[in-house]
């Protein structure tokens, strides 16, 4: 029986602002996050592919961690592999090194791009502007780290992507402490493991992530809803089934207790109510559907222009 290949494009970056460090991927491959990415904070972030040897990971951050830079880790993962030219890999240090490796057998189109704090790769992909794209658009989108590694999902897609289609996708993200209540280091973690476009949906599923478990910096101030946008909002809560919202251009007593169960009941602990209206505020224009999609869309929006803590 032929052993599946996790033929795939990816992204491998640091973001030594944040001492982050993560990896994103799409593949035509099912539950591709559960092999491909790999990242601890203590040490730097890989990416396995292609024929993926899923060693790689563990031993190539033990490689990390012993202050092998990432052209050493490479080296050292491959020598010692009889199957080298069939695989792929990225490696990104906390120190700041970059390295990638494309073996000769690996399926056209195959190949690797290096950048300041990032690498990209890809095999079977319909052409080399996939990673051109990739990253080109890391290098100019604003934002933190997760969004940059997003925007580079979709723009190799969006360039050609895997030449057999899209299947699954991951972000996979850590820092020290930054895990949930401090724990551990997965700051992120989110995976679409099949789906008709993955990409899209991890996009979806990180921002409601974003919302319910990270925390960002307090504003300086904060607004209250008031006018059009407060009918709406109340509109929105009565459709989601928050009772007690009053659909006026006013928005009192009743209207924010259902805000507060709308905060509850979405595990929105993270931010204070004043900061889940303000959020609602800032950012209702810009949400997309209706109800609780809309309400959800727009806490994240309202929210983005604050720094992650």
């Amino acid at each position: 029986m032929p052993t599946p290949r996790p033929s795939t494009f990816s992204i491998v970056a640091r973001d030594p602002d944040q001492d982050a460090v993560g990896v994103a991927v799409q593949s035509k491959f099912v539950s591709v996050g559960s092999v491909v990415p790999f990242a601890s904070a203590d040490a730097g972030a890989i990416a396995t592919q292609s024929f993926a040897n899923v060693a790689y990971g563990p031993d190539g951050l033990d490689l990390l961690r012993e202050g092998h830079t990432a052209s050493e880790v490479v080296e050292r993962l491959t020598e010692a592999d009889d199957d080298a030219p069939d695989r792929q890999v990225g490696v990104v240090g906390q120190d700041g090194s970059i390295a990638a490796f494309t073996g000769d057998d690996c399926f056209a189109y195959a190949g690797d791009i290096q950048g300041e704090d990032y690498t990209v790769q890809g095999n079977i992909l319909e052409n080399p502007d996939t990673l051109e794209a990739m990253a080109e658009t890391y290098e100019t989108t604003e934002g933190g780290l997760p969004e940059k590694l997003i925007a580079a999902l979709q723009a190799g897609n969006e360039a050609g992507g895997d030449k057999r289609g899209e299947q699954s996708a991951a972000l996979y993200v850590v820092k020290p402490e930054g895990g949930y209540d401090g724990g551990n280091d997965r700051w992120i973690d989110v995976r679409v493991d099949d789906h008709e476009h993955p990409i899209d949906e991890l996009e979806r599923v990180f921002r409601l992530y974003d919302v319910t478990l990270l925390e960002r910096e307090p504003p300086a101030e904060t607004r209250n809803l008031e006018g059009e946008t407060a009918e709406a909002v109340a509109t929105a809560l009565n459709e989601a089934g928050f009772d007690g919202a009053t659909a006026e251009e006013s928005f009192g007593e009743a209207d924010r207790e259902a805000l507060e169960a709308f905060r509850g009941a979405n595990n929105f602990e993270n931010h204070s109510l004043d900061l889940i209206e303000d959020a609602l505020v800032r950012g209702w224009d810009d949400a997309e559907g209706a109800g609780e999609t809309r309400l959800v869309n727009a806490v994240w929006h309202g929210i983005s222009r604050l720094e992650r803590a």
